[in-house]
């Protein structure tokens, strides 16, 4: 029973976001009432006992919190500013408070979201684990069980079963750029062989020369080069190794359509290195969206069904 109650008790906190005024750093603190999150509050943000009581109002509009029913009423997460006693909450104030709401308040609110959003494309086909990047599949593992399980209605050991397929894809992916990246240390030592080989018969001088023409004029062109590619895609291209592994289908698409000069001269690599790194995208998405097809019509030929349950969906996934 003692038990029973303080879980209770801890179902009925609700967590909320407070910072001072002109404040840019936020702390989460959890409550079961206003007035246990005004003295957490006080505590927590050093307010002097002299400047007592705060006023809590809300960081987005300041509307004044003064009513327990109304602040059971607000969602978790809310987030609040607290005023010392003669401060006033104004527009102006969040001046100096804009990095704190979009930036620091943002990225809780978008990380939130970004997991929810993955989830409802789950939830409305659950072939979509196969076009999501590495880091979609690796936001939806960290999620809390049962808050997956409640976005998406399903049990707990049904979301325990999602969640280790998808580690099983992260892990194939991770499996198959190893694979590549062992393939191209053995091409790359056969080249050197033949290289050290060729130049036992040739004069180094040339191929030297040459080699210095072709970085130049790599290294001269790469500044001025236009992408429609975002940093971030250029990013994980340049650093990651088999990149094609690691991007979502929408960003393979805008790699295999973008035009392989500018593409080259942004990664700084020859056209014919940026040549072979469209093909592997193109490849990668066709080989993914090959998969949703051979899905959907396993689907439509599965006793009338429209949708694979989920029970059997993870289990067939799991077998392969």
């Amino acid at each position: 029973r003692p038990r029973g109650r303080a879980a209770a008790m801890a179902a009925a906190l609700k967590r909320c976001l407070v910072r001072r005024r002109d404040g840019r750093e936020q702390h989460g603190v959890a409550a079961s009432c206003l007035r246990e999150l005004r003295d957490k509050a006080s505590g927590i943000l050093a307010i002097d006992k002299a400047r007592e009581p705060i006023t809590l109002v809300l960081a987005e509009d300041g509307t004044i919190v003064d009513d327990e029913d109304y602040f059971l009423c607000l969602p978790a997460n809310t987030k609040f500013v607290a005023l010392a006693k003669n401060e006033k909450w104004s527009s102006k104030s969040l001046d100096s408070g804009t990095a704190w709401l979009s930036e620091s308040v943002d990225e809780v609110d978008s990380a939130a979201e970004k997991w929810k959003q993955l989830a409802r494309q789950l939830k409305d086909d659950l072939s979509n684990i196969i076009l999501m990047s590495e880091e979609d599949l690796q936001v939806l593992i960290d999620v809390p069980r049962s808050d997956l399980a409640e976005e998406l209605a399903q049990s707990q050991p049904k979301i325990q079963v999602l969640q280790d397929t998808l580690q099983q894809v992260l892990d194939r992916r991770e499996e198959e750029r190893q694979s590549r990246q062992l393939l191209e240390l053995y091409l790359e030592a056969l080249k050197n062989e033949d290289s050290i080989l060729s130049k036992v018969a040739e004069s180094e001088t040339v191929p030297r020369k040459e080699m210095d023409v072709v970085d130049t004029g790599t290294s001269s062109t790469g500044t001025s080069a236009k992408t429609a590619l975002s940093d971030q895609i250029l990013a994980a291209l340049k650093e990651k190794p088999a990149p094609e592994l690691c991007l979502d289908s929408q960003d393979l698409e805008l790699v295999s359509k973008e035009d392989t000069q500018a593409l080259a001269s942004a990664l700084r690599w020859d056209k014919q290195k940026a040549e072979a790194l469209q093909q592997a995208c193109d490849q990668e998405l066709s080989k993914r969206l090959q998969q949703v097809q051979t899905l959907h019509s396993l689907r439509s030929t599965s006793k009338g069904k429209k949708t694979l349950p989920w029970g059997d969906w993870l289990s067939s996934k799991r077998k392969k």
